[in-house]
């Protein structure tokens, strides 16, 4: 069926009328065909992690997702050339489905599933930039089933998408910038917007110990994860505020001290993804991807981090 997709065709007795997805408001997709884009994505990430295979993932991966879990792939293949075979594969169900009404591209849906990896509920964004292009997973959110907010919901049981940040402490759109520039700075640029945590005043902890050590020494810097690959989005929450996904990349890098040589880098995966010999200096690049809640303006309050995951993606020596 393609009842909710870009282009869609409905017959009456009076003519032909084409609905155009890129100018109308309509559903993302339909709940039948987003529970098969959740299939398709479950037995493409099951294969190519048999195969330890990154063409693989792409065909059911983009964004953060992808460039998470394709360097992933390639770090693990090294060690394991041949895939593994007996990989136990990952089952996603009780799905629910948020499903916003929009109009242009791209689209997107949220689905929310019970993992057989864990206690909680594992989160997907999937996406897509036009009609015949196939639905992909974009991000991961792993909370737990208290965790998980309430979507708005139309009287039609369809979600509502934020396109701006009118109501909202802050605009989802801005969330990149704005976070890689706390971490550069340890402030928000709009206040004090984030609340305390692991993907916030933890990060400036961990980089304040790091930065300078008898042995060695680090310098950080981030960059936001921009459209086109990367593309925030967020649903409207029942309480009137929103959730919001989106990512950033950080790159580490470490220099030892005057007398120091690095021996040994305690990181399979970053051995694995190494480029050059490490004798000096260690240059470690990765991707996060996030999920946020953000209040309204007037309840006030902070953007809370629900859910970080970050993964390396790039090593080099020198």
């Amino acid at each position: 069926m393609t009842a909710f997709l870009s282009a869609t065709v409905m017959v009456t007795l009076t003519g032909c009328v084409t609905v155009h997805g890129e100018r109308e408001v309509i559903p993302a997709v339909s709940k039948a065909e987003a529970a098969k884009a959740l299939e398709t994505f479950t037995d493409g990430y099951n294969e190519a992690n048999r195969k330890l295979d990154p063409a693989v993932i792409a065909k059911v991966e983009t964004g953060a997702l992808n460039t998470m879990n394709g360097a992933d792939l390639k770090a693990r293949r090294v060690n394991n050339p041949d895939g593994l075979p007996d990989y136990p594969e990952l089952k996603l169900t009780d799905a629910r489905f948020a499903i916003p009404a929009q109009a242009g591209w791209p689209k997107f849906f949220v689905a929310d599933t019970d993992s057989n990896r864990d206690e909680n509920r594992w989160l997907f964004v999937f996406t897509r930039n036009g009609a015949a292009e196939p639905w992909k997973a974009s991000y991961l959110s792993i909370l737990s089933e208290d965790e998980v907010p309430e979507f708005a919901l139309d009287k039609d049981g369809w979600a509502e998408p934020v396109t701006d940040g009118t109501g909202l402490l802050t605009d989802p759109a801005k969330l990149p910038t704005t976070y890689t520039g706390y971490l550069k700075s340890g402030e928000s640029g709009e206040g004090e917007l984030f609340a305390d945590g692991y993907a916030t005043s933890g990060q400036l902890e961990y980089r304040k110990k790091e930065s300078r050590t008898p042995k060695y020494w680090t310098q950080f810097a981030d960059q936001p994860a921009k459209p086109p690959q990367y593309v925030p989005v967020a649903l409207r929450t029942k309480d009137g505020g929103a959730m919001a996904f989106f990512a950033a990349h950080h790159t580490q890098r470490q220099t030892m001290a005057e007398g120091f040589t690095i021996n040994k880098i305690n990181d399979a995966r970053a051995n694995a993804l190494l480029e050059g010999e490490a004798k000096k200096n260690l240059t470690l690049v990765r991707i996060s991807q996030s999920s946020v809640k953000i209040p309204t303006k007037a309840d006030g309050g902070q953007v809370t981090f629900l859910n970080r995951l970050e993964g390396l993606t790039a090593a080099k020596g020198d």
